[in-house]
């Protein structure tokens, strides 16, 4: 240490403690100022980029109800949806049933071919070939209709508007009538991808085997009268038949994807079509003890004809025909997995299910499949149960009304159905859904079938 002064730092003075000040008087608080009413910014419509809501007060949904026909909209969409409905029916009536035109260039066909030189076989292929692409056209075309269908659909249920703007570059535009092209597009421009613990061929076969199946079971579906791609006497075994292939894809895509969500939701995919169709087959059966045959197009012949005005189709049969309908519809239903069925996709619980591993054109395969299959029960709900082709009223100008274009029109209504139950009700438990046909729909479908034979028996020997 230093003892120079200057390494001596100098201690600080001493002070006497400051007493406190005694506190003051509170002052009152001043009020604080009220808080500004909040005004919402004025909406900036950026019309070259997009489209907005410009008035979202008259445009709501519980507002346009109100005074919905005071609206241009409302109108125009009346008017272009009346003006459908006229050119179908004057379609209709200038074309009428399409039998006979099949006829006609089926001769015309054999015609050409014998002035080629051509061997009858030559002619007989090609007319298979035709109503090939006819039949897989529908499936297709259905795809497209019935997907754009259900969103609309969907969206009024929930008070929403769906698809508006998709198809309209030059200003007119319906309903968004081109959503689905372009989803399709958009499905064909996205990867296809694999999992690494994927089996590939089986992954890769699973979304052919779910779709072809359905396609093949159109072959002796009624279109109209006398409108089948193949007429064959034991139709309906047929259908039931190859519509049960279906839940072998089901099963592959599961097992395939390497992925234990899809492993759980292809086996309850197997368990739910194979229980269900249980029910479903045995419903149909007072309907073949009632027309005696298999064949599609006796059914519907033997729905023909009036009871006091009111149409002889197998659902106004008393209780036997409502409770048949009721069985079928539902376990159709179920066959196409969707809500309150769709437990094999049950995204909540499994992801996505047995097509979680599926991306792409993969993936829209088993969609398409699920809409050709909800096409298909609703032919048969028409055919079965709603007459075929006849006409709901037994006088003019309904009468006139081509087969083929009241067989279109019941398949829309059952195909309403559809959909409306999908965005209806909610989704069942496993052990619900599995009950539900075990002790509920199979016991009634024997009690129908009874009931049929005291029928058979007392009342139409």
């Amino acid at each position: 240490m230093s003892d120079k002064p200057e390494d001596k730092k100098p201690e600080p003075a001493k002070t006497a403690p400051v007493p406190a000040a005694a506190p003051a008087a509170a002052a009152p608080a001043a009020p604080k100022p009220a808080a500004p009413k909040y005004v919402p910014p004025e909406p900036v419509l950026n019309r070259k980029n997009g489209r907005l809501i410009e008035d979202r007060f008259t445009t709501w949904p519980t507002q346009v109800f109100i005074n919905r026909w005071s609206r241009s909209g409302y109108q125009a969409g009346a008017a272009m949806l009346t003006g459908i409905l006229l050119g179908l029916a004057v379609t209709g009536g200038v074309v009428g049933e399409l039998a006979k035109w099949a006829d006609k260039f089926y001769a015309l066909l054999t015609a050409v071919a014998a002035a080629k030189g051509l061997p009858v076989l030559a002619v007989e292929i090609a007319w298979v070939a035709i109503k090939v692409l006819i039949v897989l056209h529908i499936v297709l075309i259905n795809g497209l209709w019935s997907i754009w269908w259900e969103r609309k659909i969907s969206a009024h249920i929930q008070s929403r508007v769906g698809p508006t703007y998709a198809g309209s570059p030059s200003g007119w535009n319906f309903h968004g009538w081109a959503q689905t092209a372009i989803d399709g597009i958009k499905l064909l421009l996205k990867e296809d991808v694999t999992p690494a613990a994927a089996d590939k061929w089986v992954h890769a076969l699973a979304p052919g085997l779910v779709v072809a199946p359905c396609i093949i079971a159109f072959a002796p579906v009624l279109f109209g009268d006398n409108m089948a791609a193949a007429s064959l006497d034991i139709g309906t075994l047929y259908i039931f038949a190859f519509a049960g292939i279906s839940v072998i894809g089901i099963v592959m895509a599961g097992w395939a994807s390497g992925n234990k969500y899809s492993l759980l939701g292809g086996l309850r995919g197997a368990a739910q079509i194979v229980s269900y169709e249980l029910p479903r087959g045995f419903s149909v059966v007072p309907v073949l003890m009632f027309a005696g045959s298999l064949d599609l197009q006796v059914i519907s012949n033997a729905q023909a004809g009036y009871w006091h005005g009111i149409p002889r189709w197998f659902v106004f049969y008393p209780v036997v025909g409502q409770l048949a309908f009721v069985i079928f519809l539902i376990a159709s239903v179920a066959e196409t997995n969707r809500t309150p069925f769709d437990i094999p996709e049950a995204e909540s619980e499994l992801v996505s299910g047995f097509h979680t591993e599926y991306s792409g054109m993969k993936w829209s395969i088993f969609f398409l499949a699920e809409y050709a299959y909800v096409l298909l029960g609703s032919f048969l709900l028409a055919t079965f149960f709603l007459g075929g082709g006849a006409s709901p009223i037994n006088s003019v100008p309904f009468t006139l009304v081509p087969s083929w274009m009241w067989m279109l029109a019941k398949a829309m209504l059952m195909m309403f159905v559809f959909l409306w139950i999908r965005w209806t009700l909610p989704r069942f438990r496993v052990d619900q859904l599995m009950d539900f046909t075990w002790k509920f729909l199979l016991p009634w479908s024997f009690v129908n079938i009874a009931i049929a034979g005291l029928y058979l028996a007392f009342w139409l020997k």
